[in-house]
């Protein structure tokens, strides 16, 4: 990650460049390669209200850039205060992406074909799919969403993702088919 420190009516002080450089390794440690670039920039403020400092950290990752600015009277828990914030936005940014692409995935799956279950076998954890060409697709236990391969029987219709597998077409995923 580039890190670029910078101060405005103030000198940046040891303490808190040590401060930076252990917030900087915490975030590197917990979102490796996602945080491209990181500015911290403090401005030493003339207005007493405002706090005298004024903390602003902005931060580049892929497709978009999160700023956190904070405002008090000491730089220290201005940046720790910054840093936690700038950590839970990268949380719920990550969240969220995965979401997305779990949904991506979910819509693509391998373009949803429908069938019939032909056989089960639950203490084997594994049964067959008559597929609407008539084909014999093989499916696993863990293949199933949100069903359990006890509760199936022949004859209920199932939504399917097809793969090939080692000994033919098989379901990478299978749920009913309301």
């Amino acid at each position: 990650m580039d890190l670029k420190v910078e101060t405005r009516n103030v000198e940046l002080r040891k303490g808190w460049q040590i401060k930076i450089d252990e917030e900087k390794e915490k975030l590197v440690r917990h979102f490796a390669g996602f945080v491209l670039h990181l500015r911290v920039s403090i401005t030493g403020t003339a207005h007493h209200k405002e706090g005298g400092y004024e903390l602003k950290l902005v931060a580049s990752v892929p497709s978009d850039t999160v700023v956190v600015t904070r405002k008090g009277e000491n730089v220290s828990p201005l940046l720790v205060e910054a840093f936690d914030v700038l950590s839970q936005q990268m949380k719920e940014m990550l969240r969220k992406k995965r979401q997305s692409q779990k949904g991506a995935d979910n819509s693509a799956d391998e373009n949803t074909q429908y069938g019939v279950i032909q056989k089960v076998s639950p203490f084997e954890s594994y049964g067959f799919i008559a597929s609407e060409d008539g084909r014999e697709i093989y499916f696993h236990e863990n293949a199933l969403k949100d069903i359990s391969i006890d509760t199936l029987t022949e004859g209920d219709a199932v939504a399917y993702g097809e793969s090939v597998g080692d000994k033919g077409p098989q379901a990478s995923w299978v749920r009913m088919n309301n």
